[in-house]
């Protein structure tokens, strides 16, 4: 995700997705340490998994993180996740050209 072609609802989705600190701790925890699992890495950030997953799918939604399930060698699917490559460069000029296209009301 590049920040030069987001619309207004891709910028929303994005920050809404990172205005939480524990889902920053897992982009955070991607990024460092590159594709993870679900179990070990909430292991690693000392979050349930079913609060990881949901962490996890708000930020898949807003193009931060991807996933792709496998199988282990003895047959058990494990979802792997990782850091998508983005930059958001917030500008009040990029503000302004993202907001042209907001479909989203807030005041609804």
């Amino acid at each position: 995700m590049k920040s030069k072609h987001l619309t207004g609802d891709q910028l929303l989705a994005a920050l809404s997705a990172l205005s939480n600190p524990h889902r920053l701790r897992v982009v955070a925890a991607l990024a460092a340490g590159g594709r993870n699992y679900v179990s070990q890495l909430a292991r690693e950030l000392n979050i349930s998994r079913p609060l990881l997953h949901l962490h996890l799918q708000k930020l898949e939604e807003a193009g931060l993180v991807t996933s792709q399930l496998e199988l282990s060698a003895d047959g058990k699917a494990l979802n792997f996740f990782e850091a998508a490559p983005f930059a958001i460069d917030l500008t009040p000029a990029m503000i302004a050209e993202a907001v042209r296209t907001l479909t989203t009301n807030p005041e609804k």
